[in-house]
């Protein structure tokens, strides 16, 4: 293929927001802030971006090296994503609660050249930058030097090529970013996404979420994190909507604003949505604007979902679910389904094909628990200079995912637990999942989560550990009895222990291996 080929067939992330400006270049495509907001049109950020991907190349950044981002949410973070798509660089999200070791084993494994920071987050980057090898720290914003400034720059030459002389125009099948995973139960694993995947998964959600120019979206959820990024900021810029922006979710702002501006669609993890359907704002707020209700990345209680049904009883819910490694959309369950299968996560999205499978790797009837398996062209590469854990994933034709679901005959999926969460009882298998949701029916329970504990008679223990609401004052043995009118008995919690909170990860994913070692 010539150059000039390739060039007339690029298909890359970038390409998103470049055919969306060429549509509609005056659109607003961009409001960043909840307070004096800074708006940009189609146009102005496509043209941002592409001054910002020249600057980089310029300060020395070749082909293929890796820029981590570290910082919130903001206009420049986006910029950055976009503008390493653009001049061929692999962009690392870095979760910005990280510091110390584990922010430097992120910069360190993944081989960071540069980074991309937020002022306010300089001192822990500077703490662990000694042993690294990174040669460019740029601020992201808010300083004097900052990639903002490169990419709105008033003398930058709009037609000055983003590549050197005689580069190849950036293809479909480069890495354009390095997702890492969680890390709940081990070292996280930084996910080779290329541009043809995500590409492939953009389009998945917009046909499976029905996402479109007039959705008018808030986007409070962290941008290094998959979802917010790949489910729903880019795809919403590549159908031209008007995208709010906001730097952190904070319920009583989110509420404000969804009045405030008319706003017709919102997505937050079941971590937000759980106080959010808790806070006296949700009664006061004129939230009749509000179309779409989205919800992944983590499971969300059904009492919680049904609690919020009644109280938004016009707004239509979607539940998403999937994992990084499938950049990360795999199957939806869309509004009209709800009412028939709280519970289920959906079926497939456009470009996945999935799979239930046994131990032996053969397909488990309907109804029945295995592990679900994909092939899709949204997949990763594999792991980053991970070669064992890639072989481990990617076995016989198909990802594993590590998730234990139940697949009914019309192909809706419902995850029962990871499979390392599974509390093996007596010889009897019990899904944490099944006890929480019945301990989140008790009007006094803010958060839970069940595992299983050592135990010399049971093997596992089904332990409960929960957080109250403000005010509350049940005791632990009111809270099995309770368990216990919904339940079977072997399923009921042989302990409840009390807590302020519970511990997650930076990502803000739960920690079971940590309560597994039992009360602190």
């Amino acid at each position: 293929m010539t150059t000039t080929t390739a060039a007339a067939r690029a298909h890359t992330v970038d390409g998103v927001l470049r055919r969306s400006a060429a549509r509609t270049p005056d659109r607003t495509a961009l409001v960043f802030g909840a307070d004096d907001p800074r708006t940009w049109t189609y146009a102005q950020l496509d043209r941002a971006v592409t001054h910002a991907a020249r600057g980089l190349r310029e300060r020395g950044l070749d082909r293929g090296d890796r820029v981590a981002a570290y910082g919130t949410n903001s206009d420049a973070y986006l910029v950055g994503y976009l503008a390493c798509a653009r001049a061929g660089l692999v962009h690392v999200p870095v979760n910005y609660a990280l510091k110390g070791e584990e922010l430097a084993y992120l910069l360190g494994q993944s081989g960071a050249r540069a980074v991309l920071v937020d002022p306010a987050l300089r001192a822990d980057l500077d703490a662990v930058l000694e042993d690294l090898s990174v040669d460019l720290v740029l601020a992201l914003r808010d300083a004097d030097d900052t990639l903002l400034a490169l990419a709105t720059d008033p003398g930058a030459d709009a037609d000055a090529p983003v590549l050197p002389a005689g580069e190849a125009p950036v293809a479909e099948d480069e890495l354009v970013q390095l997702l890492y995973t969680s890390g709940t139960t081990s070292r996280p694993k930084g996910a080779m996404m290329t541009h043809r995947a995500l590409l492939a998964e953009y389009v998945s959600a917009i046909t499976a979420l029905d996402l479109g120019p007039d959705d008018d979206p808030l986007h409070p959820m962290p941008l290094y994190h998959s979802a917010q990024m790949h489910v729903f900021l880019l795809p919403s810029l590549a159908v031209g909507a008007t995208n709010h922006l906001v730097e952190t979710p904070d319920v009583p702002t989110l509420l404000r604003l969804v009045e405030e501006r008319g706003l017709g669609s919102l997505f937050l993890a079941p971590t937000v949505w759980v106080p959010l359907a808790g806070h006296p704002d949700l009664a006061t707020r004129d939230l009749s604007s509000l179309r779409k209700a989205f919800y992944g990345a983590s499971i969300m209680p059904v009492p919680v979902l049904e609690r919020l049904q009644r109280q938004l009883p016009g707004l239509g819910f979607y539940n998403c679910f999937g994992q990084s490694e499938i950049g990360p959309l795999a199957t939806v369950l869309r509004p009209e389904e709800h009412a028939e299968r709280p519970d289920s996560c959906g079926r497939a999205v456009l470009n996945v094909e999935l799979a239930v499978l046994d131990g032996d790797g053969a397909p488990v009837p309907a109804g029945e628990q295995g592990e679900v398996v994909y092939r899709s062209p949204q997949l990763c590469e594999g792991y980053w200079d991970d070669p064992t854990s890639t072989a481990e994933a990617f076995r016989d034709g198909w990802f594993h995912s590590g998730d234990l679901v139940t697949v009914d005959a019309a192909g809706y999926l419902t995850v029962v637990d990871r499979i390392k969460d599974v509390i093996n009882t007596g010889g009897v298998l019990v899904a944490s999942r099944e006890v929480e949701d019945a301990l989140y029916t008790h009007p006094d329970v803010a958060e839970v989560a069940v595992v299983g504990t050592p135990d010399e008679r049971w093997i596992e223990a089904v332990t409960a550990y929960v957080v109250l609401r403000d005010g509350a004052a049940v005791t632990p043995e009111a809270l099995v009895a309770h368990a216990r009118e919904r339940l079977s008995g072997f399923k009921t919690p042989k302990q409840v222990h009390l807590v302020g909170t519970l511990p997650r990860n930076a990502s803000g994913k739960l920690l079971k291996r940590v309560l597994r070692d039992g009360p602190a």
